[in-house]
């Protein structure tokens, strides 16, 4: 199981209510939410190993050279993310309770989670589940990788597979990137093809695949393009020459060996149990312990 941590430590932040605190007075609504969240997914799903994937850069250079508008609306006054105030802090002890926990998280400097999460997928032979809130992970799809979408919350998750992928979107899920290009996602600053929606994007990509392939067709004049795209493709080739390397996730993020396996007993009784009595999360660490063990039988 890979998770992508910043999605649901967001969720867990907004899910739970900032008067959760620890006995200090500082919230810890997320580092709450965060273990209870992944305790019910190891709990009703058994992985037998486990990483939070992390966003050591959520808005890498490569991305904006390629597409500058990439997640430019999310860019804090003051420069870098713009993260609530009572949610910051959080995450350093959240990653400590987890390193205390002996579960495993993984990051590359330059990279997204989004690229942690392709190149753990793509490397591995066991099956994978991905647990995310960012439908671009739905490339990610195969008969082995399963997208444990979040949209609609933790209680109901929407399991991917490449069948599922298609029939809610109409498109292969190796080609959802393509989708996403051509459509746009005001969500990432992706500003996608002028006067192309949803369903003409979806009928391209059906068609011709990849954007490239796309982009060819447009330029030859091919005769299955629907009325007037071939024209709004051939407006937009700057932006389609750069955007795909910009959506796709990355397969060779410089990510060593982990030790995934998910514990039975914690790997630092000591400092976790300091955690514990510190920020007030028992409840939600013996619920985490008690998924880990059965978890790992």
């Amino acid at each position: 199981m890979l998770i992508d941590a910043a999605s649901l430590y967001f969720r867990a932040f907004y899910a739970v209510p900032e008067t959760v605190t620890a006995p200090d007075g500082r919230p810890v609504n997320a580092i709450r939410g965060f273990l209870d969240m992944s305790a019910s997914l190891i709990d009703r799903r058994r992985p037998s190993r486990w990483v939070a994937c992390l966003d050591l850069d959520w808005r890498p250079a490569f991305r904006v050279e390629l597409v500058p508008t990439y997640k430019a609306h999310r860019v804090a006054p003051a420069g870098g993310e713009d993260v609530p105030d009572l949610l910051a802090p959080q995450v350093p002890l959240l990653l400590e309770t987890l390193a205390a926990l002996g579960l495993a998280t993984a990051g590359a400097d330059g990279f997204e989670a989004d690229d942690v999460l392709a190149t753990l997928a793509h490397r591995d032979t066991d099956p994978v589940e991905v647990v995310t809130g960012d439908r671009d992970m739905l490339a990610l799809a195969t008969e082995r990788v399963t997208v444990l979408y979040t949209g609609k919350g933790i209680a109901k998750l929407e399991a991917m597979g490449p069948a599922e992928v298609r029939a809610k979107y109409g498109v292969p899920a190796e080609h959802y990137a393509d989708f996403a290009v051509l459509r746009g996602d005001p969500s990432d600053g992706l500003p996608g093809v002028a006067g192309v929606g949803e369903k003409t994007a979806a009928a391209l990509v059906s068609r011709f695949g990849a954007v490239e392939d796309i982009v060819a067709a447009a330029r030859t004049g091919d005769t299955g393009f629907p009325a007037g795209a071939a024209a709004k493709v051939r407006a937009a080739l700057d932006y389609l020459a750069a955007a795909p390397a910009a959506v796709r996730g990355r397969l060779d993020v410089p990510v060593g060996a982990l030790d995934d396996r998910i514990p039975a007993e914690p790997r630092d009784p000591e400092r976790l149990v300091a955690l514990v009595d510190e920020l007030g999360i028992d409840g939600p660490v013996e619920r985490m312990l008690a998924a880990m063990r059965a978890a790992a039988g």
